[in-house]
């Protein structure tokens, strides 16, 4: 096969940052702001005013990428330690793990999202599934104060391991599970701390914006106010002059659960493409996460540190409205308890494959139950074959994008899989296992650097889902995705390879960046994390090589390398269906727009570019 665009070189990436600036004797301070989900497009002055002047008075990277499979804790593994997936192992917010994890009730498939399941597999995976070093781990061991505080899962992935020192060495950590035995205990310190601010021990429930409701039920109107205060309080209100009274450099990662948790769950248009994501509680959910950066903000000026810490904002992904609609799936045509009439059900993909393949499913999450001819699995994942101890395959499912293993490595099975996929109008694009060998439609995995030296299974086959626009004048703000998920039609999701999920927000602002600058490279999330631990002049000791590239051309006096633009094409099938990757490139560093079939995938034209065939 002929490739567009070499591997990742460590060695090239490091160069390609020396001399870009001195590093100060004394490290600045950092902040790192995730507001979780939120779009690229989304952000003005009106819809979320302190991002956005962080953007426009700092830097605007408006060419900025999230990584595929576009789900939260995989780019919360490229954040934190600058890695690709194919070395993290973090390959979407549900994996396989070939070993029945019990905090997650005992599946081989479970949701990362929760500290004891990150915990478990940890364990389970040498002490560090991610296999990589993270910034805030590689930040405490050389001094630095370290907190991080938000959303759970991703939250703590930032320092997941020897989590259970209450002495304080370790990061401070405070997620939704803080103050529950399902959480990171807090330290002596941070106890009496926040009970002197007036701050409970125990971190709020979501409440109203945690209902997602049903096929009945619209689901919230309410952002996430409630629990982000708390977490916004314990950040200025204790950690911020707790960190500035011990008079040394820190980091402190702010993981906003909104806008995420608003636009999933919104309820504004129940079974309805319109509004989706862009109604009221969406836009409430962008504003509440805008409240908590403006916040830190104005801590960081009252307590005199804003001249010495430097701020970077970028999401984990875009986001998406969801579409339950197919004309070609088996699993639409069923009748369920819980799904519309004609819609797809949860695990649509577990389920279709199992009757084009003639192979019985279980349910992973249901102590491996047989699935029902007129049920799902209750998560949507699936083990496929005679024996559910010993799958043929097994299907995470995850929303935008699903994963398929086939254990056994079985290339006629693979064959197999990947001419059902293709049958389904719901299907736009397919990637595959280098070793599996090359198939008409798809391309290969190590393309998108899914290929590394992760030490969790790697996927055999990922499969991404149609999207396209529901018409504004932005079409990556109004995009609609086909979604494997318990969420309804006109709720919201990601990780499709539409450029409406791969588009996320990146912005930086303090004094080791450029003032007012607009970058126009390509940048992405493992670029934020190579870039955050350069201020920090933190030196990893990678075991993989797919690494992102330090953002030098937003420093002052920083080089600024050339960017160029490039297209991928897979052999046809018999249909003609071709799998198209259109991707940017600097200097080795590769970042991927959308991906899929074209008119299939949002932001991949029928015929525009020009294209370079793989497989040939």
């Amino acid at each position: 096969m002929r490739r567009a665009i070499l591997p990742l070189s460590a060695g090239l990436a490091a160069l390609s940052a020396a001399g870009a600036f001195a590093q100060n004797n004394t490290p600045h301070n950092l902040i790192l702001f995730v507001p979780d989900g939120l779009r690229g497009g989304i952000v003005k002055p009106e819809t979320a005013p302190a991002m956005a002047e962080v953007r426009d008075k700092g830097i605007n990277f408006k060419n900025s990428h999230s990584l595929f499979p576009t789900f939260t804790t995989a780019n919360a593994s490229a954040i934190s330690t600058g890695h690709y997936l194919g070395d993290t192992g973090d390959f979407s917010n549900t994996i396989y793990t070939a070993y029945p994890v019990e905090p997650a009730g005992g599946t081989v498939v479970p949701f990362l999202e929760n500290d004891l399941v990150l915990g478990d597999i940890d364990k389970h995976f040498g002490g560090d599934y991610l296999n990589e070093e993270t910034l805030l781990r590689m930040a405490r061991e050389r001094g630095y104060s370290t907190a991080a505080i938000g959303k759970l899962g991703p939250t703590l992935i930032f320092d997941h391991t020897d989590r259970a020192d209450r002495s304080g060495l370790h990061s401070i950590v405070i997620d939704d599970a803080t103050g529950s035995d399902k959480g990171v205990p807090l330290s002596d310190e941070m106890k009496t701390a926040l009970t002197k601010a007036g701050l409970p021990l125990a971190t709020p429930s979501r409440g109203e914006n945690g209902k997602s409701g049903d096929f009945k039920t619209p689901g919230t109107t309410t952002p996430n106010t409630a629990q982000q205060a708390y977490m916004a309080d314990a950040a200025t209100k204790v950690v911020l002059p707790m960190f500035k009274a011990r008079n040394k450099p820190f980091v402190l990662v702010f993981w906003s659960r909104d806008p995420d948790g608003s636009q999933h769950n919104n309820g504004d248009g129940l079974n309805q493409i319109t509004p989706g994501i862009n109604g009221p509680t969406s836009l409430a959910g962008i504003k509440n996460a805008d409240n908590n950066l403006a916040q830190l903000r104005k801590a960081l000026d009252d307590l005199g540190l804003s001249a010495t810490t430097n701020i970077m904002i970028s999401s984990d992904h875009g986001f998406s409205t969801i579409s339950k609609e197919s004309k070609t799936s088996p699993s639409a045509k069923i009748t369920y308890a819980d799904t519309p009439k004609d819609f797809l059900p949860m695990g649509f993909v577990s389920i279709d494959l199992a009757k084009a393949l003639k192979l019985p499913l279980f349910d992973p999450n249901n102590k491996n139950a047989r699935v029902p001819d007129d049920a799902h699995p209750r998560a949507g994942n699936g083990l496929l074959g005679p024996d559910p101890l010993k799958p043929e395959i097994v299907i995470a499912t995850n929303g935008g994008s699903d994963l398929i293993y086939l254990p056994n490595k079985d290339r006629k099975l693979a064959g197999r899989v990947i001419k059902a996929l293709l049958a389904q109008d719901y299907v736009s694009g397919i990637f595959v296992e280098d070793d599996l060998g090359r198939f008409p439609a798809t391309l290969p995995l190590s393309l998108l650097n899914l290929r590394g030296k992760a030490v969790t299974p790697h996927p055999s086959i990922v499969v991404n889902f149609r999207s396209y626009t529901s018409g504004c004048d932005d079409p990556t703000v109004c995009s609609v995705e086909v979604a494997d998920t318990v969420l309804r039609q006109g709720q919201g999701m990601h990780g499709s390879f539409s450029r409406g999920d791969t588009r996320n927000f990146t912005a930086a602002i303090g004094p080791d960046f450029k003032a007012g600058y607009v970058d126009e490279l390509p940048v992405s999330n493992a670029d934020v994390g190579m870039t955050a631990a350069k201020l920090l002049g933190l030196t990893q000791k990678p075991k993989g090589n797919l690494i992102g590239r330090v953002m030098t051309e937003a420093m002052p006096n920083g080089v600024t390398p050339r960017g160029y633009k490039g297209r991928i094409t897979s052999r046809p099938d018999a249909q003609g269906l071709r799998t198209v990757l259109n991707f940017q490139r600097v200097l080795n560093q590769r970042y991927f727009d959308a991906a899929g079939f074209p008119g299939r995938t949002l932001g991949l034209e029928v015929d525009g570019g020009k294209q370079k065939t793989a497989g040939k």
